[in-house]
């Protein structure tokens, strides 16, 4: 098992299929879907934002976390898998044995896929019209 340290990386599995939990988000991508022909081994990274708290606290999160991957059996990991634990504020105060079972539960759930952002796909259901015409059709002609 590897560490993914190259933001590029941690970027391509924002784009994959991701399993929320009180203490965490997991974000999987499954690097054969990227065209790539990948037989290395399952890689994971750990990333924990500034709105968790001051620095000693993501540093906590992110310890936790990573001894969540340790005793999790790598059997149960998919091969050819990229995987990012996305640390919440709820780390700190959550039971172990819970989030690690919460971190089980999470790698067989079956996962919700997101789309890339800004992609419309072209279908404008559940929008409105704009109400207001532009500035052009609003002027009366001369």
């Amino acid at each position: 098992m590897d560490r993914l340290r190259q933001r590029a990386d941690f970027l391509a599995v924002a784009n994959g299929a991701r399993v929320n939990s009180p203490a965490f988000v997991l974000q999987s991508l499954d690097r054969r879907s990227l065209g790539r022909d990948d037989l290395g081994p399952v890689r994971i990274g750990f990333t924990v934002t500034k709105k968790n708290g001051n620095a000693p606290e993501r540093n906590r999160i992110r310890r936790r976390l990573r001894e969540l991957v340790k005793r999790l059996d790598p059997v149960s990991l998919q091969p050819h898998h990229d995987y990012v634990l996305v640390g919440r504020r709820g780390a700190l105060s959550r039971d172990f044995t819970t989030m690690l079972d919460d971190l089980r539960i999470a790698i067989t759930k079956p996962a919700r896929h997101t789309t890339a952002k800004g992609s419309d796909n072209g279908s404008d259901k559940g929008r409105r019209p704009n109400p207001r015409p532009g500035p052009a059709a609003s002027r009366k002609p001369d």
